[in-house]
């Protein structure tokens, strides 16, 4: 399974009523360091699909979501558990940061 893309309409249901954590990365088409991580992303979301879920929120397409939690810069990666944003990072890192900041928030292989 890969990475999921969310809109407005599906962010309730995708992300906030989600069974496991979600990572959530706000992006752009135009966005240069987005494009950089994506692959990273994939990578992740295969990797660690037993306990979180990946998911992709185009901030062009789906304005309302971005504004309602603040993104300012992209790409914005945040962290959802149970309905809550707990974590949040901006700006496009290595596979191996993102993990480790996975790890930090309590999102650890199986």
């Amino acid at each position: 399974m890969s990475t999921v893309a969310v809109t407005d309409a599906t962010f309730e249901a995708d992300v906030l009523k989600a069974s496991k954590p979600v990572l959530v990365d706000f992006w752009a088409e135009w966005c240069g360091p987005c494009k950089q991580i994506a692959p990273a992303l994939e990578q992740i979301s295969e990797e660690l699909a037993d306990v979180v879920t990946v998911a992709k929120v185009n901030i062009e397409d789906s304005p309302t979501t971005p504004s309602r939690y603040g993104v300012r810069g992209i790409p914005t990666m945040m962290l959802f558990r149970d309905g809550q944003m707990t974590s949040m990072k901006v700006g496009a890192m290595p596979k191996q940061k993102i993990l480790e900041w996975l790890n930090e928030a309590g999102v650890q292989a199986a």
